[in-house]
């Protein structure tokens, strides 16, 4: 890593008494939190503490070496020294082509461990669902309690509790947020989260996104299409627009839980496989006999602030205004969606990353990538410096660019200046003064907009308003050609106790010719949008929802709506006292027959009923 000095920069004021009004807020149960996991590091490794027959289990499968290594006893003698044990968890399948590369991850894990005299175990695997997969079917129903499930799942796969730190292998939307919280209920354990990388660029976003419009309208058929969607997704690795799951990996590298610039080098990269060696020795170099530093004294305040920061000033994906909620209450720190909208009025936009510019990931990773956009909002004193990160070195480490020698050594350099400014910025000359999301809030609840993408010829929407108690519907209504008109388009019924909260990210190319025809259109909806959602405005997880007695269930056809993302409002334009007389409808009886059946559905049934508000993550275990 470079050693030159590392300046201290202030920390800009409003990121400050953001931080500080979180850390009182947050007082009472981080303190219980931490409490929680310093009790459990102070108890003896697994193989100490528990019973010969539990010890006898956990490693009876193991090699040998591995077995003498974790227990002390070789074939009943006792060893002079034992080493830690490394708890894999592994979010493999190959359905997910971010994913599959993870394959064959324990097996370098393993053997890297093993050179350093420590062992290794797949500690279990959690479930991992494509969101591109699903899309505008059932199955997306499933998708945002997927979390909580893997999350879940991570807790069963390290409650053997033989385990002296973890390694997180993940990726994708709900994987990489669902593996976090698991691990902060573990928040005992040095983790270190170990990615794949994204699939090489195949065709660019915006034709992908041109053809969809195209087929939206009837003007290529399935063959065309299915040839470019294709074309675009064709390989191994993360789908290449900056969505949720490039967000979740800008994100961890802010946070200092990646080996640094580990994020967006490409799966067949040959520094890949060293990266996947050093996260080994980097969890290794923070358990108890070196720098111990585990995942939830790492994960604080600041180090919260500091991913909410580098969402806004990448224009990330709005899913993480649920996730990271979510992350944060299992670390016992209690964030809202006021703490984003603070923050965006003064985090820069640093970056045009499609959908909120026409590059791709690659692209941003060539012009400087997160070293460069985390060195930059250090520099300007947006980032707290002072954090832990799972690298002695701290949050400094994670401005450059990682490299192997011909040898196979790893050796990082410094980014430089933005190799394209045109997709990443400096701090002194952003993009926009102010990040890319928005609270909205009146008389509809609250809610959030993401406005990188959105032209600002747009910001501002009002129109009369058609009411849809289903995506399906819209479809219908397009395709009848009731839409041809300026028109705010109401989808209610979304939210997380309706039916799982979907992402409603089949209804862009619709509502994007629309606005191409030169109407003003604009959605406004309790579900969610794609973190690739794009430039139709859209006030989005409207909070409380219909199904809980929200004001979306007040809405009818024709009202007037006013969507103000420069003001922050959300309006329905109706006399005060009519609005407050108006009875809230009910949930159509076929749509209430419908949800939650069939297709595994009926299992989540307990999450929907205990689901909180978007706002407060959507979190089904509280």
């Amino acid at each position: 890593m470079p050693n030159s000095p590392i300046a201290v920069h202030p920390v800009h004021p409003v990121v400050l008494a953001v931080t500080r009004r979180i850390q009182a807020r947050s007082a009472p149960d981080r303190t219980a939190y931490l409490a929680q996991i310093d009790a459990a590091a102070d108890r003896k490794p697994g193989a100490d503490r528990m019973g010969c027959a539990n010890v006898a289990h956990a490693f009876a499968a193991m090699p040998d070496g591995d077995k003498a290594r974790v227990t002390g006893i070789d074939k009943f003698r006792v060893v002079a020294e034992k080493g830690p044990n490394i708890g894999i968890v592994n979010a493999y399948n190959d359905m997910l082509s971010a994913h599959a590369p993870l394959q064959h991850y324990p097996d370098v894990i393993k053997q890297e461990a093993r050179r350093l005299g420590a062992t290794a175990q797949v500690a279990g695997g959690v479930p991992s669902m494509c969101d591109g997969v699903t899309q505008g079917t059932p199955g997306m129903e499933l998708s945002l309690f997927s979390r909580d499930s893997i999350a879940m799942a991570t807790a069963i796969s390290l409650s053997h509790d033989v385990f002296d730190c973890a390694l997180m292998l993940g990726v994708c939307d709900k994987i990489v947020p669902g593996l976090l919280i698991g691990a902060l209920h573990f928040g005992h354990l040095p983790t270190v989260f170990v990615p794949a990388g994204p699939m090489t660029s195949g065709l660019s976003n915006n034709d992908k996104a041109k053809m969809r419009e195209k087929a939206a309208q009837g003007l290529v058929g399935r063959a065309e299409l299915l040839e470019a969607e294709s074309a675009a997704y064709h390989g191994p690795g993360t789908c290449t627009f900056y969505g949720t799951a490039n967000s979740n990996q800008m994100l961890l590298e802010a946070m200092g839980l990646h080996v640094p610039g580990t994020a967006f080098i490409n799966p067949g990269a040959d520094v890949r496989v060293e990266l996947t060696r050093e996260a080994v020795r980097t969890v290794l170099g923070i358990t108890k006999s070196k720098r111990f530093a585990p995942i939830g004294r790492l994960v604080d305040e600041r180090c919260i602030v500091n991913a909410m920061v580098a969402l806004l000033a990448t224009g990330g994906s709005t899913n993480h205004l649920i996730h990271w909620v979510a992350v944060a209450r299992s670390a016992g720190i209690t964030i809202d969606w006021n703490d984003f909208s603070d923050l965006s009025d003064v985090v820069p936009l640093l970056t045009r990353v499609y959908p909120n510019g026409s590059a791709d990931v690659n692209q941003f990773q060539a012009a400087g990538g997160p070293g460069y956009v985390i060195r930059e909002l250090l520099d300007a004193g947006y980032l707290h410096a002072d954090v832990l990160t799972v690298r002695a070195g701290g949050l400094r480490e994670y401005t450059a660019i990682p490299a192997a020698g011909a040898n196979g050594v790893l050796h990082w350099t410094d980014t430089g200046a933005s190799k394209d400014e045109t997709v990443v910025r400096p701090a002194s000359n952003p993009f926009s003064a102010s990040g890319g999301l928005k609270l909205l809030l009146g008389n509809l609840g609250r809610s959030v907009i993401k406005v990188s993408a959105v032209p600002h010829d747009r910001h501002v929407v009002e129109a009369p308003c058609r009411v849809f108690d289903s995506q399906d519907a819209l479809h219908q209504a397009f395709h009848a050609d009731e839409l041809n008109l300026d028109v705010v388009c109401v989808v209610r019924w979304q939210g997380p106790q309706a039916n799982g909260m979907p992402e409603l990210h089949k209804l862009t190319p619709p509502l994007a010719v629309l606005q191409g025809k030169g109407f003003k259109v604009a959605l406004v909806t309790d579900g969610r949008m794609s973190g690739a959602s794009g430039r139709v405005p859209a006030a989005i997880h409207v909070s409380p929802e219909a199904a809980a007695g929200g004001s979306l269930a007040k809405v009818q056809d024709g009202d007037r709506i006013r969507l103000d993302a420069v003001a922050g409002t959300l309006q329905v334009l109706v006399d005060a006292a009519e609005w407050d007389a108006r009875p809230m409808a009910t949930m159509p009886s076929d749509l209430r027959a419908s949800n939650g059946v069939g297709l595994g559905r009926e299992l989540f049934a307990n999450m929907r009923r205990n689901a909180l508000t978007a706002e407060e993550g959507a979190c089904s275990w509280l």
